[in-house]
C-alpha cells in the first residue's frame, strides 16, 4: 500500500501557546506587571486571590495553591492520611504523573481498566480492582471527559473508602452535582502551561470542602509550617509563585469562553470523522466534558501520524506506555494482558489539535487529511 498525501498551505501545530497568549495579551501582561511593581513573588496576595476565586468557581470551601499538579495529587493524598500500606486505585491508562504523585505520597498504586466507551475509570472496573488495602479512589477525568463520579462516589461510601479526583485535564466540565473538583474528599488541579486553564510554567492546586484537610495542604507544601521556621510535621517546597497565580487570576473568567470554544471543536470532529473507521470517545452520560485532548483510536496510528505531518499537520499520542508496563514499576509484577481495555487504548490513541485559537480553516485541514488517509487507493 502506498501513500500518498495532498499537500496543504494550511499548517496546523498540535498547540498554540503564542496564540492562547495574543488573545489575552493585555489582562496578562497587566498581572505580570502588577506583581514586579510589587515586588513579593512567593505566596502573597496573587495566590491567595486565585485560592479564592478557583473555590468559588468550584463551588467548594477551599483550594490551596501549590508548584505543580503531580504534587497536587501527593499534597492531597497525604494530607488525606495515605501512607507505605494504603493502596491508592488508578486507571492504568493514566499518564506518568498520576502514578508519581501516588509515589510522592508514599502509598502504593493498585491499577484497575477502564470503561471501552469514555476510557475513564467507572466503578464496575474499580469494584473488581479492589482489595482489603485499598483506601483511596483516584478518580482520574481523562482527556476532559468525566470519570464515573456517581457510581465511585456510591462505592466510597459503601467500602469506607476516600475519593480523590485527579481534575488536571477537566477544569470546567460537570456533571449532575456540580464541576469536577466538587465530588470527592479532595481533588487536584494542573495548570501546566498546555491545560485548559495554563500558567506560563509549573502549578497546580488542591481543592477540598474539608478545611482540616485544606490546613494540612497548606502546612505540607511549605516545610510542614505552622509558623515560619516551625515544622509541625514533615512537609515539602511546592508553592505557587505569585506571577504564576497573577496570570491564572487573569485567565480565569475567559476559561468558559475557551471550553464552550473546545466543546465546538469537539462536535465538528465528530461530526466531520463520521463513517471512518476510526473510534471515537464517548461522554458519559449527563456529563458534560471539557474537551483538553481529542484522541481518535485507529490501528493505523502510525501511518495516520505520518500522512498529517507531510501535510503539515501536527498530532501526539496521550500516552503510548500504560501505567502497569512502565519499567520503573514493573516490581509489581505487571505484564501486558492485564488490563486489556487501557493497553488497547496506548496501542491506538492518537490526539489531533484542539484548543481555543484553532481556526475553522485548521480543523477542516485536519479532517480533510483524516479523511484522505482511509479513503486513499490501496
Amino acid at each position: 500500500m502506498r501513500e500518498t498525501s495532498t499537500p496543504t498551505t494550511v499548517r496546523v501545530p498540535f498547540g498554540s501557546l503564542e496564540g492562547d497568549y495574543r488573545a489575552r495579551r493585555a489582562p496578562i501582561d497587566a498581572a505580570i506587571a502588577r506583581v514586579l511593581s510589587r515586588g513579593r513573588f512567593i505566596l502573597g496576595e496573587e495566590v491567595a486571590a486565585f485560592e479564592r476565586a478557583l473555590a468559588s468557581r468550584l463551588g467548594v470551601a477551599r483550594t490551596v495553591a501549590c508548584a505543580s499538579g503531580t504534587d497536587a495529587i501527593a499534597l492531597a493524598l497525604s494530607a488525606a492520611g495515605a501512607g507505605p500500606e494504603d493502596e491508592v486505585l488508578l486507571p492504568a491508562n493514566a499518564c506518568v504523573p498520576v502514578l508519581a504523585g501516588v509515589r510522592l505520597a508514599g502509598a502504593r498504586p493498585r491499577f484497575a481498566d477502564v470503561d471501552p466507551d469514555s476510557l475513564t475509570l467507572g466503578r464496575d472496573e474499580a469494584d473488581r480492582a479492589l482489595t482489603p488495602s485499598v483506601r483511596f479512589v483516584l478518580a482520574v477525568h481523562l482527556y476532559g471527559g468525566l470519570a464515573d463520579t456517581e457510581g465511585l462516589r456510591a462505592l466510597a461510601r459503601e467500602k469506607g473508602l476516600a475519593l480523590v479526583e485527579d481534575c488536571a485535564q477537566s477544569l470546567g466540565a460537570s456533571a449532575a452535582g456540580g464541576e469536577t473538583g466538587s465530588f470527592g474528599l479532595a481533588a487536584a488541579f494542573s495548570f501546566y502551561p498546555t491545560k485548559n486553564l495554563g500558567a506560563y510554567g509549573d502549578a497546580g492546586a488542591v481543592a477540598t470542602n474539608d478545611e482540616d484537610l485544606a490546613g494540612r495542604v497548606e502546612r505540607l507544601r511549605q516545610y510542614g509550617w505552622s509558623r515560619r521556621d516551625v515544622s509541625e510535621t514533615e512537609g515539602r517546597n511546592s508553592r505557587m509563585d505569585e506571577i504564576q497565580a497573577a496570570i491564572l487570576l487573569a485567565k480565569l473568567p475567559f476559561l468558559d469562553e475557551d471550553n464552550a470554544r473546545r466543546r465546538d471543536i469537539a462536535r465538528r470532529y465528530d461530526a466531520g470523522l463520521a463513517g471512518l473507521p476510526v473510534r471515537l470517545l464517548r461522554a458519559r452520560s449527563g456529563s458534560v466534558p471539557a474537551p483538553h485532548l481529542y484522541p481518535i483510536r485507529t490501528g493505523s496510528r502510525n501511518e495516520l501520524a505520518a500522512h498529517l505531518a507531510a501535510s503539515g499537520i501536527e498530532t501526539a499520542v496521550h500516552y503510548p506506555v500504560p501505567l502497569h508496563l512502565q519499567p520503573a514499576w514493573s516490581s509489581l509484577g505487571h505484564r501486558r494482558g492485564d488490563f486489556p481495555v487501557s493497553e488497547d487504548a496506548c496501542d491506538t490513541v492518537l490526539s489531533l489539535p484542539i484548543y481555543a485559537t484553532l481556526s475553522d480553516e485548521q480543523q477542516d485541514a485536519v479532517v480533510s487529511g483524516v479523511r484522505e488517509f482511509f479513503q486513499r487507493p490501496a
